[in-house]
């Protein structure tokens, strides 16, 4: 049998010699005491919770969390969701499997997303922050990890060419938006956006399974592009042979350093320039349609017009299509 995609699973299968990605385990206790293991399967196409019954402490050590696991057993309905009851493990080494299976991708071609990138950055017009932009894109392995990199591990756009593509999402709400209160400067959000959360190519890890780097955890994406752009910043002088506007290079990392919003999710500062609490909100936008949007296409409940509960979003999303799929748009 060849590999079964999560997608494709429906309640009451029986699957033998299945092979999937490890994102998550837990040993846990039942009411009786006795042990159970809940682990989180995944392959490209969506993620599985599977329970392995009766399990031992030596049972939950096998599993290779990041790893992958050979499976054995049967899956169910579990209020409205589908769950898969483990039989029977084995640890798979990575070499033996085809990584195109497990590691999700953006359905948009990444090569054309990185040409329309750079077509938005060459509308900026300031020739301090066109070196600055130089700099980065020029640098090929940061940017072959800013392509490939996921946006985030679950929240959103998880999945490679996942970051690549909210950051051109979000270049493109800069340049619908920025017009529309003269005051701002679109240099300013243009390489904001662009910069924004570039730090995660850094942070992100993604060769079996998405997760965070040491760097990632230590330092995070938010601080690691400020730090870029300091050093950016003095590779620009080097080549120039003039000093970058100091207030320039403050107001580029504050925006990077406010983008979160608020201190709680993250942020060093909170956003203190109109252009920072711009990028912001437009980060915001497209990240918070991308979960809804997820929780959508992922659900398998088809009789109920709600999702399951996203903890995220702390809502269940409506997802009855109101419109009808043939509706026309209203003229005014």
């Amino acid at each position: 049998m060849g590999h079964r995609f999560i997608n494709e699973l429906v309640p009451g299968e029986l699957l033998e010699d299945q092979v999937f990605l490890v994102l998550s385990k837990d040993l846990r206790s039942t009411t009786q005491g006795s042990l159970y293991i809940h682990v989180i399967l995944g392959d490209r196409t969506g993620q599985l919770l599977g329970r392995v019954w009766q399990a031992s402490e030596a049972m939950y050590r096998a599993i290779p969390e990041g790893g992958f696991l050979r499976v054995r057993g049967r899956t169910e309905n579990y209020k409205g969701n589908l769950q898969f009851i483990v039989e029977a493990i084995a640890p798979v080494k990575p070499e033996e499997v085809d990584l195109a299976d497990f590691l999700p991708r953006s359905q948009r071609d990444v090569e054309e997303m990185w040409e329309r990138t750079k077509t938005i950055l060459r509308r900026v017009e300031n020739r301090h922050l066109r070196l600055l932009i130089k700099h980065f894109v020029q640098d090929e392995a940061l940017m072959e990890g800013f392509k490939k990199a996921p946006a985030a591990v679950q929240m959103h756009h998880s999945y490679l060419g996942g970051l690549l593509e909210h950051t051109l999402n979000v270049l493109e709400l800069g340049l619908l938006v920025t017009p529309r209160y003269p005051s701002l400067s679109m240099d300013l959000v243009l390489a904001g956006i662009f910069l924004h959360d570039l730090g995660k190519a850094e942070e992100m890890a993604y060769e079996t399974n998405f997760t965070y780097t040491d760097c990632g955890q230590l330092v995070g994406h938010i601080v690691q592009c400020a730090v870029w752009i300091d050093r950016k910043v003095a590779a620009v002088e080097a080549e120039s042979g003039e000093p970058f506007p100091k207030p320039m290079r403050d107001a580029l990392q504050h925006i990077v350093l406010s983008h979160h919003g608020k201190h709680e999710f993250g942020s060093p500062r909170l956003p203190a320039m109109p252009e920072a609490i711009l990028v912001h909100l437009l980060d915001n936008i497209d990240a918070k349609l991308a979960q809804y949007f997820a929780a959508i296409q992922t659900d398998r409940d088809e009789h109920s017009n709600w999702t399951q509960y996203v903890r995220s979003l702390e809502t269940k999303v409506f997802k009855a299509d109101v419109m009808g799929a043939q509706a026309k748009p209203s003229r005014a």
